[in-house]
């Protein structure tokens, strides 16, 4: 069944001068989780922060720390992430040898598992480890940069995904990133996502506009409210 929407502000579109105050400011606005791309220069064409930086941001937020990461071999940071703070760890399939041992050492160390599906990725990836994911992560754009247009396909995608969590009974988050804007965020929804990562449609504006920008992506369908 699908859950209310909520809205996960992703930092990289935030002002890495001063993070620790953005967070706080996101947080005030009314973001339901905190978003941090973690990306390597490998795995996708960007280097972004560590968990050295998610420890820090920690102590400004005590709302869910969602964080993805973008690298490969992604097992060796997974306990580093987990002690800095984060609540939830997303990881793609295709970032280590066996997905299946990466998500029980996830949730092995108490926190939510994700995977996240980038748009060569088929649906199907996740077929066999919906006992093992608290969330599944679309990629509507090819992952590495913010500000990226967001890609059509994703949306069968979603459909896809949505029938399969549904008839699993299972409680799954089904989140979407890249290119969301008030349109996009409406198709994504009607689509069957619940979670939308937002950068620059959070982050435009200053901080005085974040509770709007939030507040527009929350309501992009009339009769679906948090």
């Amino acid at each position: 069944m699908q859950q209310p929407v909520r809205i996960a502000p992703s930092i990289l579109s935030a002002d890495f001068a001063k993070l620790g105050e953005e967070v706080r400011a996101i947080d005030a606005a009314g973001a339901d989780y905190v978003h941090v791309d973690v990306m390597d220069g490998h795995f996708v064409p960007n280097i972004t922060i560590g968990p050295s930086v998610v420890e820090a941001l920690r102590a400004h937020s005590t709302k869910v720390f969602d964080v993805h990461l973008m690298i490969s071999p992604v097992d060796p940071y997974i306990e580093a992430f987990a002690k800095a703070g984060a609540d939830i760890i997303t990881v793609h399939p295709e970032a280590g040898p066996h997905v299946h041992r990466t998500l029980q050492l996830i949730r092995s160390l108490g926190k939510k598992a994700g995977l996240s599906l980038n748009p060569g990725t088929p649906a199907a990836a996740v077929e066999p480890l919906l006992d093992l994911v608290d969330l599944v992560l679309v990629m509507s754009v090819n992952p590495g940069f913010g500000g990226q247009k967001f890609i059509p396909g994703a949306l069968d995608k979603l459909r896809t995904l949505r029938a399969l969590i549904d008839d699993s009974g299972r409680t799954i988050d089904l989140q979407v990133d890249g290119g969301i804007n008030r349109e996009t965020a409406a198709q994504a929804i009607a689509a069957g996502a619940d979670v939308l990562v937002a950068g620059t449609a959070t982050f435009q504006g200053g901080p005085e506009a974040y509770a709007g920008n939030i507040a527009a992506l929350r309501g992009a369908v009339t009769g679906r409210q948090s």
